[in-house]
C-alpha cells in the first residue's frame, strides 16, 4: 500500500468521528445565540448581560488550553477526550437551570473550562497521524464541523424552540437539554473509536504503522521541541494575536447572528434555517481551500486573501438596509471566512511537534479563546449603545483585516531560504 493510501485510510477512520464530536461541541458552545431569541425576554437579560454571558465561556476556555493539551500529551487522547465530553455534556444541559445573570455567567464559564482541551487537542492529535503535507487538507476536513454545526444546529434549534410549554419547560430550556446530552453519550464511543496513536490502532497493519512512523520522523523540526520552546516561539505569539482578532470577529458575529436575523423581521422558526443557509456554501469552500493550500504548499495567501474578501462582505452588510442584499453579503462573507479555516488553523502545526506542539497549539488557541470572549461582549456593548448591528458588523470586518495583515507579516518575516526549507519539508 502506498504512503498516500495509508494516510487517507487513517483520515477516513478518524476524521468523520472527530467531525461529529466537533459538531456537538460547536453546537453546545453557540446554542446560547438561538436560546437568546426567547431566553433574554423570559429572564430579563439586557444585550450587555447576554453578550458578557455568551463571551465568558471563552475566559474559562482560554485559561485551560495549555494545561489541557499537556494532559492529553501525557495520558493520551482516548481517556482525556472521554473526560472532556462527559463533563461538557452535563454542563451544557445544565444551562436549562439558569435563572439569573450570575447563574448564566457561572455555567458558561465552567462549560468553557470543560471544552478547553477539545479543539487544540484534536489539532495536536492530527500531528500524531499525519505529516505536514496533509495537515492543511485534513485540518480543513476536521474544521468542516464549524459550518456543518450551523447547518444542523440552526434548523434543529428552530424546531426545539417550538417545544415551548412542553412539560412546563421553556423552549430554550429544551434546547439546552436536548443538545447537551449527546456529548455525554458520545464520550463512551471515544473509548472505542479514538486510539491514542497509530501504534495502538488495531485497524492498522505493522507495515502501515511503520509507514506512518517513518513519514513523521522524516520531518521532525530542527532545534528544541520541549514545552517551553513552543510557548515562547514568536511565530506562535504572532499567530495567537491573529487568532484573537479572527475569533473575536467570528464568534462576535456568530453568537449575535440569530438576533441580527430576528431584527430583519423573520420568525424564530425561520431564523434557524436562514442562519444555516449562510454556512451551506462554507462546507465546499472549506474543503477546496484546504486542498488548494496542501496541493500548492502555500498557507499565507490562502488565509489572507479570503479573510480580506470576507471583511469586505461584512462591511457592506453593515451599511445596507435591504434584507436581500444583507443576506447575500453575509453569505459571501461566511463563504470566504470558512475557506481560510484549514490553512489558518494548520499554520502552527507546520513548525511544531511533540511537547512544543502541545504547548504552542494550546497557547495559539488561548489567544483565540480570549477573542471569543471579547467579540460577543463588544458586540453587545455596541448594540446597546447604538441600537443597531451596523457597528458590530464593522468591528467584525476590522478584526478580519487585522488577522490577514498579521498573517501576511508572519509570512514576510520568514526569509526566502526558510520558506524554501519549509516547503521542502512539506513536499
Amino acid at each position: 500500500m502506498s504512503d498516500d493510501r495509508v494516510f487517507v485510510k487513517c483520515a477516513w477512520r478518524l476524521i468523520p468521528f472527530m467531525v461529529l464530536l466537533y459538531v456537538v461541541s460547536f453546537i453546545d458552545r453557540t446554542n446560547a445565540g438561538f436560546a437568546a431569541l426567547t431566553m433574554n425576554k423570559d429572564l430579563g437579560f439586557s444585550p450587555t448581560v447576554f453578550g458578557f454571558g455568551a463571551g465568558i465561556f471563552f475566559v474559562g476556555y482560554a485559561l485551560f488550553q495549555v494545561p489541557a493539551n499537556v494532559i492529553l500529551e501525557r495520558i493520551g487522547a482516548r481517556r482525556w477526550v472521554f473526560c472532556i465530553l462527559a463533563v461538557w455534556g452535563l454542563l451544557s444541559a445544565s444551562n436549562a437551570l439558569v435563572r439569573s445573570p450570575t447563574g448564566f455567567y457561572a455555567v458558561r464559564f465552567f462549560l468553557g473550562v470543560a471544552e478547553a482541551g477539545f479543539v487544540p487537542g484534536m489539532w495536536l492529535y492530527l500531528t500524531y497521524w499525519f505529516p505536514r503535507a496533509y495537515l492543511a487538507r485534513f485540518t480543513a476536513n476536521f474544521m468542516i464541523a464549524v459550518p456543518l454545526s450551523v447547518v444542523i444546529g440552526g434548523p434543529l434549534a428552530s424546531l426545539i424552540l417550538q417545544m415551548n410549554g412542553v412539560a412546563s419547560l421553556h423552549g430554550w430550556q429544551w434546547l439546552f437539554l436536548m443538545e447537551g446530552l449527546p456529548a455525554f453519550l458520545l464520550s463512551f464511543a471515544v473509548l472505542k473509536l479514538l486510539p491514542d496513536r497509530p501504534s495502538r490502532a488495531s485497524w492498522l497493519t505493522d507495515e502501515q504503522k511503520r509507514i506512518i512512523a517513518v513519514g513523521l520522523a522524516a520531518e521532525d523540526s530542527p532545534g528544541r521541541s520541549d514545552l517551553w520552546s513552543g510557548l515562547r516561539d514568536p511565530r506562535v505569539l504572532a499567530l495567537g494575536v491573529a487568532s484573537f482578532c479572527g475569533q473575536a470577529s467570528g464568534y462576535g458575529l456568530g453568537l449575535w447572528l440569530p438576533q441580527i436575523v430576528q431584527a430583519m423581521g423573520f420568525s424564530n422558526f425561520a431564523n434557524g434555517f436562514i442562519v444555516a443557509s449562510f454556512s451551506v456554501a462554507g462546507i465546499p469552500a472549506m474543503i477546496i481551500g484546504g486542498r488548494s493550500s496542501s496541493i500548492r504548499n502555500e498557507r499565507i495567501w490562502h488565509v489572507a486573501l479570503p479573510l480580506l474578501l470576507s471583511a469586505s462582505a461584512f462591511a457592506v452588510a453593515g451599511v445596507m438596509h435591504t434584507n436581500t442584499i444583507v443576506l447575500a453579503t453575509l453569505t459571501f462573507g461566511y463563504l470566504f471566512l470558512y475557506s481560510a479555516y484549514g490553512p489558518f488553523f494548520s499554520l502552527p502545526s507546520m513548525f511544531l511537534r511533540g511537547a512544543a506542539a502541545a504547548g504552542g497549539l494550546g497557547l495559539f488557541n488561548t489567544f483565540g479563546a480570549l477573542g471569543g470572549f471579547f467579540g460577543p461582549s463588544l458586540f453587545g456593548v455596541l448594540k446597546e449603545r447604538n441600537g443597531d448591528y451596523a457597528t458590530g458588523l464593522a468591528a467584525a470586518a476590522i478584526g478580519l483585516v487585522l488577522t490577514a495583515l498579521i498573517v501576511l507579516a508572519v509570512g514576510r518575516a520568514m526569509t526566502p531560504r526558510r520558506m524554501i526549507e519549509a516547503n521542502a519539508k512539506v513536499s
